[in-house]
């Protein structure tokens, strides 16, 4: 029983491909070459707009990806500077600390918060 159902398949991808024969010129190992029809290409204005919406849409996607991504680039960068930022200045306040008293210090630190509130 497989093989009656086996033989017809066979027999029709045969019929498929059909053998070419020998090439006058001796290229046999080149692909064969179709018509040349420069106009084939061709589409309807109608399938040419909607390709050009759906290529719309997706540059739409992309750059709102590229935008995410630079934003949260620029939030990352953003946290570091202001981490550096602090560092620099409880370093800045523990050297004052070594020379001053702490009480005064703490002053200073409040003066000049209420500077940084008065310029921003």
């Amino acid at each position: 029983m497989s093989t009656e159902v086996a033989a017809p398949k066979i027999a029709s991808q045969s019929a498929a491909v059909k053998p070419l024969g020998m090439r006058k010129n001796g290229m046999q190992w080149h692909e064969p070459k179709s018509a040349f029809r420069p106009k084939a290409g061709n589409s309807s204005y109608a399938k040419r707009l909607e390709e050009r919406k759906a290529m719309e849409a997706v540059k739409a996607r992309e750059k709102e990806m590229k935008e995410e991504k630079e934003a949260e680039r620029q939030r990352r960068i953003q946290a570091i500077k202001e981490k550096r930022a602090a560092k620099e200045e409880k370093a800045r306040y523990e050297k004052l600390a070594e020379t001053m008293h702490r009480k005064r210090v703490e002053r200073l630190k409040r003066k000049e918060k209420r500077n940084k509130m008065l310029k921003s």
